[in-house]
């Protein structure tokens, strides 16, 4: 599952990124044969199933004799997803939740930030950011993945998926000998190889010549794409429950459990932060650019462009700028106007909200409450 990673260093002096060793499965060998066939991909991307509102489970017109085949309507996929996507139509809605869980969890951490993961109504999601290898788009990849291997592996346990059920991990050694290792557990061993496969054919599909940044670029999605599968593994924790008359507990059922996606989220924010700048060298692999910096593991994220300014409005960088933005002019964090705003200054305005106050419980049985007015100041950008 955590493959083997071998430092190597060159000739040079240089340290070498290897690629992390995959599963073999069969998901896997059918997303290489279809790299294999294609060759190229469609405009956007995946993460778009996020938001088209696709629910497969509750869409009985899908599947309608005549009907236009599911996965020809979808955009964003590439030809080997959509030829994976005709083998598992059952896996899309969970791939949909999980791009749109991906999205929501990255829009919360980025919501005081400059680019707070605005997204754009065409299949590329993010718009022209998403296009330039910077650590935003590292983070973008890596949370998506990460959506979707913890929606498919909640389907495994939920009975959701015909080629999965329950996880069937190994009993923890640290497990008591009197407890029973059981339940229905996460399958997150399932859903980690089913978007290895899914997600990763992208990438595979396409063949940039050696030591371009189109191939660098390559190999930065797939190496995101694992971190933030990874990232789902690292935060999975072991539930016990207590069974027994009266809550005498004479009897402890464990499983496996995911955590909340918040955590996941959390985490590969801190890796975002701690991001390492990469390049690709003369040997087709990634080479980190300062060789003062400690060499990022599989569960690190890396990028190979710098990041655009986002305080101003540009079309070609997708930067929406911070201009209306609403900044709090007391805090020294990044929700405070003196970063938000670039320098550039604020304005504030005064707004009435109305709340409900001063509640009080009648027997029996209603609450009654007035309705306060409060008039707040709002700052927001220059």
């Amino acid at each position: 599952m955590k493959g083997n990673r071998r430092r190597r260093v060159s000739s040079d002096g240089a340290h070498w990124i290897p690629f992390v060793e995959k599963v073999t499965w069969p998901l896997l060998m059918l997303a290489v044969f279809f790299a294999a066939e294609t060759g190229a991909t469609s405009i956007g991307t995946w993460m778009n199933l996020g938001l088209q509102g696709l629910d497969v489970l509750h869409n009985p017109q899908a599947y309608l004799l005549g009907a236009q085949p599911l996965c020809s309507r979808l955009s964003g996929l590439s030809r080997g997803q959509t030829k994976l996507c005709y083998l598992y139509q059952d896996h899309m809605a969970h791939v949909a939740r999980g791009a749109r869980l991906g999205i929501h969890e990255c829009q919360w951490q980025f919501t005081n930030r400059r680019w707070n993961c605005s997204t754009v109504d065409d299949s590329s999601v993010f718009g022209p950011m998403l296009s330039i290898g910077s650590r935003e788009a590292a983070f973008a990849h890596a949370i998506s993945a990460a959506g979707v291997v913890h929606t498919v592996s909640r389907g495994c346990r939920d009975g959701q998926l015909a080629n999965c059920g329950c996880s069937q991990t190994a009993r923890p050694r640290t497990l008591r000998r009197d407890w029973i290792w059981g339940g229905c557990g996460d399958n997150v061993e399932y859903g980690y190889r089913f978007t290895e496969g899914f997600v990763d054919v992208r990438e595979r599909e396409l063949n940039h010549p050696r030591g371009t940044r189109a191939q660098a670029r390559k190999l930065m999605n797939l190496h995101n794409n694992e971190a933030g599968r990874r990232a789902v593994i690292r935060k999975i924790r072991v539930t016990c429950k207590c069974h027994g008359v009266s809550g005498s507990c004479s009897l402890v059922t464990c499983w496996q459990q995911l955590a909340p996606f918040r955590e996941v989220g959390d985490y590969l924010k801190d890796k975002y932060d701690g991001a390492t700048e990469v390049k690709i060298n003369h040997r087709n692999k990634l080479q980190i650019r300062n060789p003062r910096y400690n060499l990022p593991t599989a569960e690190d994220l890396i990028y190979i462009d710098e990041s655009p300014d986002y305080c101003v409005s540009n079309e070609k960088t997708g930067s929406l700028g911070t201009e209306g933005r609403v900044c709090n002019r007391t805090s020294l964090s990044t929700d405070g106007c003196n970063l938000m705003c670039c320098g550039r200054g604020y304005n504030t305005h005064k707004t009435t909200v109305k709340e409900r106050c001063k509640c009080k419980f009648h027997w029996c049985c209603y609450v009654e409450c007035k309705t306060c007015h409060y008039v707040l100041d709002i700052q927001s950008c220059k």
